[in-house]
């Protein structure tokens, strides 16, 4: 791997919103860390698992914010959402000479020293406070509704006012570069996310099933992909936990099997023989997608938002226009007629664009441009 010369700044910080899961965002702190070995991590609260500990960060310290040592921060930290423009603003990164953000939320509004160089890397503008506002806030008791409607009036006050804390923005992808376009009239150059896809590979034979993995919240709309595989009367495998659980298994027909959580290993098998895997929710990029079709398998996803540039209609999936039960039925119709069909190697191959390996390289050429940029600039 090329060197950079601001990997040899005197001292590097990577900003991170909070650490309490391993998922996508954590998947790029890592690779972070690879580049800049001797970084120090910043972030809002750290609650992870010893194991997730040694995946993401190898087992290094964090610097946390005061809220880490709030009552019950553990448990309930985003409870303290009010605190965290503050929180961030309090960690102390005025020595460092080259701040590197991962941020979905807060971290973006650290404050560097005037002389110290800060690129976001921008997972999305804070989704509850701009485009998913409606979403977070249109099912909430009225009280509920008025204060959290408050709180994020301000947050977007206060997102606004901390732009000039940042000097680049990295995206993930050109749905989120277009999305800080007009959220915070900025430019950024986007950088795909990695994917692991060593990890992930072809197996042996598929069967006649179909398989959706995620986070069972309600913008994943794995409701939309049951409801219309009871339609359909198709096997389908359900693998995820969350708020959603109870409630997805009482829509369920005998069709559907919910495994809950379930490890990589596990993930990954079914993902490999599958026919093919369902997905969708809008967004931001989308790892898991990615990932089902490192293992050959096609990819029958929204057409919008980072889904859109990972999956290749009819090449290594097919993409449906909206949210609706009838437009998932219409492309697993698709998938199951004879006339269309995937070769698992071609679909591997859409994949590894998104490679780990690919994910360094285009960080590294981004910093490079950035560094230039910034050498000239007045």
């Amino acid at each position: 791997m090329k060197d950079i010369s601001m990997q040899k700044a005197k001292r590097v910080a990577i900003v991170h919103d909070w650490l309490v899961t391993d998922a996508g965002a954590e998947k790029v702190l890592h690779e972070l860390l690879v580049l800049y070995p001797d970084a120090d991590v910043f972030t809002l609260v750290d609650f992870l698992s010893p194991e997730d500990r040694e995946n993401i960060l190898n087992d290094r310290k964090t610097k946390t914010s005061f809220i880490q040592y709030l009552p019950y921060a553990r448990k309930y930290f985003r409870y303290y959402l009010p605190l965290m423009p503050l929180a961030i603003g309090l960690l102390n990164v005025r020595e460092y000479d080259l701040i590197i953000s991962s941020s979905w939320a807060f971290a973006k509004g650290i404050k560097p020293h005037k002389d110290a160089l800060h690129v976001c890397y921008c997972h999305t503008p804070i989704r509850y406070a701009w485009d998913m506002y409606e979403t977070y806030t249109k099912d909430l008791p009225f009280l509920k509704k008025c204060i959290t409607k408050l709180i994020l009036k301000l947050i977007r006050k206060w997102d606004i006012a901390s732009l000039d804390r940042v000097d680049y923005f990295v995206s993930n992808s050109n749905f989120v570069s277009e999305r800080i376009k007009r959220t915070y009239e900025r430019d950024s150059i986007v950088v795909y996310p990695p994917v692991n896809t060593d990890a992930f590979q072809i197996g042996n034979q598929k069967k006649p099933f179909y398989l959706t993995a995620s986070r069972l919240v309600g913008y994943k709309k794995t409701k939309l992909i049951i409801e219309a595989f009871n339609k359909l009367n198709l096997p389908l495998i359900v693998i995820g936990d969350g708020e959603e659980l109870a409630s997805l298994k009482t829509i369920a027909g005998s069709n559907v099997t919910l495994l809950g959580h379930q490890p990589q290993e596990v993930l990954i098998k079914y993902m490999q023989e599958a026919r093919a895997f369902i997905y969708a929710a809008l967004e931001d990029f989308g790892i898991v997608p990615v990932e089902a079709m490192a293992c050959g398998t096609p990819v029958v996803a929204l057409s919008q938002g980072g889904t859109l540039e990972s999956v290749i209609d009819g090449e290594s999936g097919v993409l449906f226009a909206n949210q609706t039960i009838e437009d998932i039925m219409i492309a697993i119709k698709m998938v199951e007629s004879k006339n269309l069909v995937f070769d698992p190697l071609h679909v591997r191959d859409c994949a590894l664009k998104f490679s780990v390996e690919n994910f360094r390289k285009n960080f590294v050429k981004a910093m490079e441009m950035i560094e230039r940029d910034h050498s000239v600039a007045p």
